[in-house]
Formats: structure tokens, C-alpha cells, sequence
């Protein structure tokens, strides 16, 4: 009778065996060496466009550093996290790539989950911190002329921290990194959800924490900003040329910012359905095949930023110069 009464519990913890089980070599890819080559080719070209420009960002920054302004401060430290991404993470998976299986094990399965996940995590609550700032500075001026230089490093330590210690959990035996089912590529072991409760609760505390709480962060600022900029565009209109001026580069602050934003939900918002589907879902619905595309996307999320940060900024380059040059010309005819 005791042998019949736990055959239904341990029937619905073996229900579901994960992927990475069912195979002697979890580390095999699953994909045809054609389709391998081709996305090592895809990788290779992100991470030196990636590697390029956030390093340039980061090099133009260092220049000026003493003059940085907050929100300045903290599209470096966005550039320096999709730089760690491209330079530790991506050479792991384009090896891997154009070798057809995954060639590092399982410790550097882990070391990668938990690279691309740190420096992932520290770029969207990089941006949650941006976006907040931006609020502030726009929609809260008695609240957004007290942040100063200080305050976004201060701010830049609780995002290392919080990057860390989300990144860190797994290790902490409620979690694990696992290999993607396409083999060649490790992330977050979403497959725990279909195991225990338990692995529900880690499952759904890493979406609430490093996805959906600070992307309802980020919608509610940008949102609010844009009412208060439609709201107050006729107002700043009879205001002085330096209240002007300064309105002005606080809303070209706030479209990198914005448009950064965008560019990253866009690009891991299919590997978060897809991640999800795979916790709560069908896991074995989803093709292989098509795994591989959100997975893909989401790895180019670094190379947008400095492409975004620099095209506004030599706009607002070409402006400001533009109103210098029919200053000085202005200065001349006097």
C-alpha cells in the first residue's frame, strides 16, 4: 500500500525529464553543421560591431569623464556591460558554433550562463536607472536637480550588486545553468519549473526580478515623460535660450534612452516568451529550429546601443554646431 501511494508523487516529479537528460551528450548539436556555421558567422560579425562601438563609447567617454552627467555616467556603464557580454561571453558560443557541439563542458556551461545573465541583468537595470533619472529630470524638477555625479555611482554599486547576486542564486542550489536544446550555447535552467515547485518559485522570482518588474519600471517613466512633454513643449517655448538649450539636451538624453530601451526589449522579448514557454509550457513543443532564433536575437542586443547612442548624438552634434556657426557668423557682422 505505501509502494502504491508514492507512485503518483514520483510519477509527477519524473513527468518531465529536461533535455540536457535525455541524451548521453547534452552537448551535441542539434542543429545541421550548415545552420551552425551560418550562426557562427551571424556571432562573430555582432561581437566585433559590438566590441567596436561599445569600446569607442567608452573611449570617447574616458575623455570627458569629469564632465559626464549622470545619465551620462550610466550609458557607460550600459556600454561596459554589453562589452563584457561580447568579450566574455560570445567567443565561448562562436567556438562552439563552428565546432557543431558545445565544446567547453559543463563548468564552462555554468561560466557562461552566468556571464550572459550578470551582464544581462546589469544592462536592464541599467536602463530601469536611466529611465527613472529621465522621470525625474522631466516630470520632477524639484526631485531631479538634486541628483548629482555621486548618486549615479552610488547607484552603478546597487546595480553590480543586484546583478550579482540575481546572477548567483543558481549556484546557491535553488537554480542551475543548463545547455540551450540546441546544444552549442548554455542559459538559465528554465526546465526546473516543469521539475518542483521549488523550481517554479526560482523560475518565476528571476521573471519578476530581472524582467518584468524593472521593464513595468521603464514603461511607466517613458510613459509619464511623454505626457509631460506634450504638456509642457508650448511652456518651455517662451522660456530664456539657456533654460531652452538645457531642455534640449535633457530630451536628447532621454530619446538615447528611450531608444536603447526599446532596442533591447525588442531583441530579448521573443527569448523571454520562448524561456517561458519552456518553464510553464510545452517545452518540447517548440522546435529546435526556432529556439535558436530568439537566442540569436537577444545576443545582438549589444550591438544596437552605441549605434543608437552615437546616431542621436552626431544629430545633436550637427545642431549644436549649426546654431554655433550662425552665433559666430552673428558675432562677425556686429
Amino acid at each position: 500500500m505505501s509502494g502504491m501511494a508514492s507512485d503518483p508523487s514520483n510519477s509527477s516529479q519524473e513527468e518531465y525529464i529536461p533535455h540536457y537528460l535525455q541524451k548521453e551528450d547534452p552537448f551535441a548539436s542539434k542543429l545541421s553543421r550548415e545552420a551552425d556555421i551560418i550562426a557562427g558567422f551571424y556571432l562573430t560579425i555582432i561581437g566585433i560591431l559590438s566590441t567596436l562601438g561599445n569600446g569607442y563609447v567608452i573611449f570617447m567617454s574616458s575623455k570627458r569623464k569629469k564632465k559626464l552627467r549622470p545619465a551620462e555616467i550610466m550609458t557607460v556603464n550600459l556600454a561596459v556591460c554589453d562589452l563584457g557580454i561580447s568579450v566574455v561571453g560570445k567567443p565561448f558560443s562562436i567556438i562552439s558554433f563552428f565546432s557543431h557541439r558545445w565544446m567547453f563542458g559543463w563548468i564552462g556551461c555554468r561560466w557562461y550562463g552566468w556571464a550572459g545573465f550578470f551582464f544581462g541583468c546589469g544592462s536592464l537595470i541599467t536602463m530601469t536607472a536611466v529611465s527613472l533619472d529621465r522621470y525625474l529630470k522631466i516630470c520632477h524638477l524639484s526631485y531631479g536637480t538634486w541628483l548629482k555625479r555621486h548618486h549615479a555611482f552610488i547607484c552603478l554599486a546597487i546595480i553590480w550588486a543586484y546583478a550579482t547576486f540575481w546572477a548567483t542564486v543558481p549556484f546557491a542550489g535553488v537554480g542551475s545553468y543548463a545547455p540551450e536544446p540546441f546544444g552549442t550555447s548554455c542559459t538559465l535552467d528554465w526546465w526546473l519549473a516543469q521539475a518542483s515547485v521549488a523550481g517554479q518559485a526560482f523560475v518565476l522570482s528571476i521573471l519578476f526580478f530581472c524582467l518584468l518588474f524593472p521593464t513595468a519600471v521603464i514603461v511607466f517613466s517613458y510613459v509619464k515623460i511623454i505626457l509631460k512633454v506634450k504638456s509642457s513643449t508650448k511652456e518651455v517655448a517662451h522660456y530664456d535660450s539657456r533654460i531652452q538649450n538645457s531642455h534640449i539636451l535633457e530630451m536628447k538624453l532621454t530619446k538615447v534612452a528611450m531608444l536603447i530601451c526599446a532596442g533591447f526589449l525588442i531583441a530579448w522579448i521573443p527569448y523571454a516568451v520562448v524561456s517561458v514557454w519552456s518553464a510553464f509550457g510545452r517545452p518540447d513543443s517548440v522546435p529546435i529550429q526556432f529556439s535558436v532564433i530568439p537566442t540569436l536575437l537577444a545576443k545582438s542586443a549589444a550591438m544596437y546601443n552605441p549605434i543608437i547612442y552615437q546616431v542621436i548624438d552626431c544629430k545633436f552634434a550637427c545642431c549644436r554646431s549649426g546654431g554655433l556657426k550662425a552665433k559666430s557668423s552673428l558675432k562677425k557682422s556686429r
